[in-house]
């Protein structure tokens, strides 16, 4: 696998991993976060903050921006740990890996694992997370991805039957008690839900979901980011049964997905992939129609 130490946004000794078209580069000096991911040459499709660039410590969290695992359901102070410290990473065969040292505040060890396929513009990423406590500890991996301004997130509905074919509820919807299902933002379509970002808004949005599809997307221009994660029907999701959240805040919109929610026995770890797929030169089009028609090339297999 290709793999190099650069400088990246003001942190020295991060690693840039990539194809012929991609590339995904990772902190070191903190995190581990997948801070840049996108086509060689072009713009970053994740969000870097400005005032936080090349930061190494402190005592609170630190958002930096890009990819960043979490620990779920969100509590404190377990799930703000600051990933502040360097992390330590191993090339393989197969990924390479990225671990930070065990939290203070909670006894999980974070770890990434990341790999850049060889012939798509696919990154498949391993989030780990082990108990090294002396007790089980339930909890669920969480994969939170900041996305660059300017850009529209898409997340699926569950398929549509007229009534009285299915009578069964699909799936749930939830909602915090900061959303406001009347901002102009988000646009609910019978096929599709989205979220448009915008710089001038800063009052906080989120929706949570049970995705039995799988995916939640993000249009920027004529680039299109998917994530792809797994679902487990009879697994218990946290947040009223979510594997899959849209949240906004500051103008910046975010896309994240959980593992199930499971008892972590001492010593053991807990592991929940996603898959990156990147395309460029897509017209997505705006309307539930024109959106299903287009998207349908680029959706990948189900796991």
């Amino acid at each position: 696998m290709n793999a190099e130490v650069v400088s990246f946004s003001g942190w020295r000794k991060c690693v840039r991993l990539w194809n012929r078209e991609i590339e995904v580069i990772v902190t070191t000096q903190v995190g581990p976060r997948v801070i840049r991911c996108g086509f060689i040459g072009g713009p970053n499709e994740f969000h870097v903050i400005q005032r936080e660039l090349g930061q190494l410590s402190g005592t609170q969290f630190t958002s930096f921006g890009g990819h960043r695992l979490w620990i779920a359901p969100e509590q404190k102070p377990r799930t703000y740990h600051p990933d502040n410290k360097p992390v330590t990473w191993n090339p393989g065969d197969a990924s390479v890996s990225f671990k930070a040292p065990s939290e203070s505040t909670s006894g999980i060890q974070k770890e990434l694992r990341l790999a850049v396929a060889r012939t798509e513009n696919r990154v498949t990423v391993t989030h780990l997370l082990t108990n090294h406590t002396p007790f089980p500890l339930t909890f669920a991996a969480w994969g939170l991805t900041m996305m660059a301004p300017g850009g529209r997130a898409i997340l699926p509905q569950e398929p549509h039957h007229p009534h009285p074919a299915r009578l069964a509820p699909a799936r749930p919807l939830v909602l915090w008690p900061y959303t406001d299902m009347t901002d102009p933002r988000w646009s609910w379509g019978k096929r599709f839900i989205q979220f448009r970002h915008d710089e001038t808004a800063k009052n906080a949005e989120k929706l949570g979901a049970l995705n039995s599809l799988g995916w939640i997307a993000y249009v920027n221009q004529d680039r299109l980011f998917i994530k792809q994660f797994p679902f487990l029907r009879d697994a218990s999701y946290p947040d009223f049964n979510c594997n899959t959240a849209l949240f906004a805040d500051d103008g910046v919109v975010q896309l994240e997905s959980f593992s199930p929610m499971r008892e972590v026995l001492p010593g053991e770890s807990l592991t929940h992939e996603e898959r990156w797929f990147l395309f460029q030169r897509v017209d997505i089009g705006r309307t539930d129609t024109d959106i299903d028609r287009t998207l349908k090339p680029y959706l990948p297999s189900a796991t």
